[in-house]
């Protein structure tokens, strides 16, 4: 053989070895090895804003959540079990640390989603799916902003693969998922209202099972249910810590109250019931703010200058139980108008602005060495524009939701076919009423979910649309 052959070989041994690895990730993440990896990919890669905003992303209520989990002091408005999550995450060292366990939860529920509903996907499908989404999606937004919204699309899926999915999950991966969950729905209350409304779902088809054998899947509602017990659980114990009292919530009527001054059913109230109900409130009924988010953040507002969530705890929970024993109609009337809007309204980009004059406090006594890369991250020096982005995004989630009801419609009569399009679609209505009606309408409540809509459909709607097709053109 002469030396030129040999060469030739030897040059060849490494483009051989690059041409393997490249085919290796060909096998679907069914296989444990890329199942593990594209979890970490994925997680790496919803990064990618925080990592290009120098980071992570922050919100207005940031910093109470550190506050509440940083020095041990209560805060009526906000989940204690997230506080304690940035906490325990190892949030005082680096938010990065926050972020990174987020969107690995985050890509750990996408992948065994995927397993679960298209084991043949490969890492690089997956890989691709998660790069688009990213591009072209609120995902990376929301999952390593140090905020509970990052956890509502863990909620929905984790549902979905806990009711619908458990067999294929098999003990380890259920008990993983039912733990996650339990975290995603402990970090926010809207997100307890959210599992419990999936939960019966799930349980209503489980009862046609049974009624009806073979017309709809089976479900198991006792692993989601645990993961929602363990969800309350949770939060009564974070509760008792930081007050010694045991309860669920104690801004939840206060927020209701803010949303019945928007829509006017707290005046109506405090038109027939003073000065004889002896409400704090009856002295501005007459000058009461315009909005909800006027009556709870602006200064100038009477919700501040009667003690704030604290100081007005009691009577918001009496205002809420007179505006629903008189206006009942009125009442379940705008909080079903507030769920449409939500439901119409997920524009990426919400609430996202420079929040230096908001968290200043919060990151000088408790993360005073992340305090230069939070002040000079691309977020705290100028807010971002989201106009053609939100071309993007929006368009294509309305088109995903678009493609999820043809696949319901189309197919009704098939109830195992239409099960996962027509449980996504509940659980983005189930999310815009609950928040809705507790909060009034913002875009971030939905668009923190509405990415799920697009990875559904590009994961498992092109078999169902295909099979949609044959059966239109054996029709004609």
């Amino acid at each position: 053989m002469s030396d030129s052959n040999v060469g030739a070989i030897g040059r060849a041994q490494p483009l051989r070895a690059l041409a393997a690895a490249i085919r290796l990730p060909a096998a679907p993440i069914a296989t444990f090895g890329y199942e593990l990896l594209a979890i970490v990919a994925l997680a790496l890669m919803l990064l990618s804003i925080a990592v290009w905003n120098g980071f992570p992303m922050t919100f207005y209520d940031t910093g109470a959540y550190i506050l509440q989990g940083m020095a041990n002091y209560f805060v009526p408005e906000r989940a204690p079990v997230y506080s304690y999550f940035i906490r325990f995450a190892g949030g005082q060292e680096s938010l990065w640390y926050v972020a990174l366990v987020q969107t690995s939860i985050i890509g750990f529920a996408m992948v065994e989603f995927a397993r679960a509903e298209a084991p043949r996907t490969s890492l690089w499908q997956m890989l691709g799916i998660g790069a688009f989404l990213c591009a072209f999606s609120s995902i990376a937004w929301v999952s390593a902003e140090i905020e509970p919204d990052c956890f509502t699309a863990v909620v929905v899926l984790a549902s979905w693969l806990l009711a619908f999915r458990a067999r294929s999950l098999g003990i380890v991966r259920s008990f993983l998922l039912v733990v996650a969950s339990a975290l995603a729905i402990a970090s926010h209350p809207s997100h307890l209202g959210l599992s419990a409304g999936l939960i019966a779902v799930a349980a209503a088809v489980g009862v046609v099972s049974l009624l009806r054998p073979g017309l709809v899947p089976k479900t198991n509602v006792v692993l989601p249910a645990a993961a929602l017990a363990l969800a309350i659980s949770g939060t009564l114990v974070a509760n008792y810590v930081l007050t010694k009292h045991v309860f669920l919530s104690r801004s939840g009527a206060v927020f209701m109250t803010a949303r019945m001054i928007e829509d006017g059913v707290a005046k109506r109230v405090l038109d027939d019931t003073c000065p004889g109900s002896h409400f704090l409130l009856c002295g501005y009924k007459d000058n009461l703010p315009a909005t909800a988010d006027d009556y709870l953040w602006e200064n100038p507002s009477p919700f501040n200058k009667l003690g704030r969530f604290r100081g007005t705890a009691k009577e918001s929970q009496a205002i809420m139980t007179e505006g629903f024993r008189r206006y009942p109609f009125r009442e379940g009337g705008a909080m079903l108008w507030n769920g449409v809007r939500q439901f119409l309204m997920f524009r990426t980009g919400d609430g996202i602005a420079p929040q230096e004059w908001v968290l200043d406090t919060e990151f000088k006594n408790f993360l005073p060495r992340q305090m230069k890369a939070y002040s000079e991250a691309k977020q705290q020096r100028g807010a971002f524009s989201f106009v053609l982005l939100n071309v993007v995004h929006v368009g294509l989630a309305a088109l995903a939701l678009f493609v999820l009801g043809v696949l319901v419609v189309r197919q009704w009569r098939n109830w195992k076919a239409i099960a996962l399009p027509a449980f996504m679609l509940t659980a983005f209505v189930g999310n815009a009423l609950v928040c809705g009606a507790l909060s009034g309408p913002h875009d971030r409540y939905q668009g923190r979910l509405i990415w799920v809509a697009v990875f559904v459909v590009i994961l498992t709607a092109r078999p169902a649309l295909l099979a949609l097709r044959r059966q239109v053109e054996s029709g004609t």
